[in-house]
């Protein structure tokens, strides 16, 4: 027998993805809103993608157990729910968004964007490591089809003005109506099943909710 005929059991057998990935949760957390998408979009395939801006000490071991977390949580729904095919289209992987977004998805691929209930990292000295910001905003743009949609959601006044601030100023990107925000589905998901906004019920805390379309991008001169 050559070396070239024994199979690497390391490597378990990955199957192709049929179509591309279009709606990401940039920050899933314990994946709620994920698992409560899953059957609201089922012909869409969804991704959770468990941020880390800093990876060292023991964030870097926290966040790798809440990555591994939400994919057992996806495989014993996915096992409870054989006949059904239910969520078959959602998955967790564990990146640093900041980083290496345009690395995930190519141009143009994503039609909806989840941003809740972000890091607000209050001190004036860590403003930088918000997840909105102009020089994210493109990379959102870059990765964003147009008329796809960046919704957000936070607890925090401050941040929400800092959202509101540098997605307005942002040229690929309008704020959608009150009107459509509350006849979006999606929106009535996020307001209450994710672990964080549940906490915000019950903690009785107020909830600031923003949305955004991409824009198409103005002809070459």
């Amino acid at each position: 027998m050559e070396l070239k005929d024994i199979k690497d059991v390391s490597k378990p057998d990955l199957r192709p993805l049929r179509k591309d990935v279009t709606v990401a949760d940039i920050g899933c957390g314990f994946g709620g809103l994920l698992v409560a998408l899953a059957p609201k979009l089922p012909d869409e395939l969804l991704i959770g993608v468990l941020t880390q801006a800093l990876i060292i000490g023991v964030g870097m071991e926290i966040r790798m157990q809440v990555t591994e977390f939400v994919q057992d949580r996806i495989k014993a729904l996915r096992h409870q729910n054989p006949e059904s095919g239910l969520y078959q289209n959602i998955a967790c992987v564990r990146a640093n968004t900041m980083k290496f977004l345009p690395n995930f998805f190519k141009k143009a691929q994503l039609t909806k964007i989840f941003l809740c209930f972000p890091d607000p990292h209050f001190k004036a000295r860590k403003h930088k490591a918000r997840i909105v910001s102009l020089t994210l905003n493109s990379e959102y743009a870059f990765v964003m089809k147009p008329g796809g949609v960046v919704y957000t959601i936070t607890d925090v006044e401050d941040l929400h003005k800092w959202i509101l601030q540098h997605f307005e100023e942002h040229p690929s990107f309008e704020r959608i109506s009150k009107e459509e925000e509350d006849g979006d589905e999606c929106v009535k998901t996020m307001m209450v099943e994710t672990e964080e906004g549940k906490k915000v019920d019950r903690n009785k805390g107020e909830k600031f909710v923003a949305c955004f379309r991409r824009l198409d991008d103005p002809p070459w001169p």
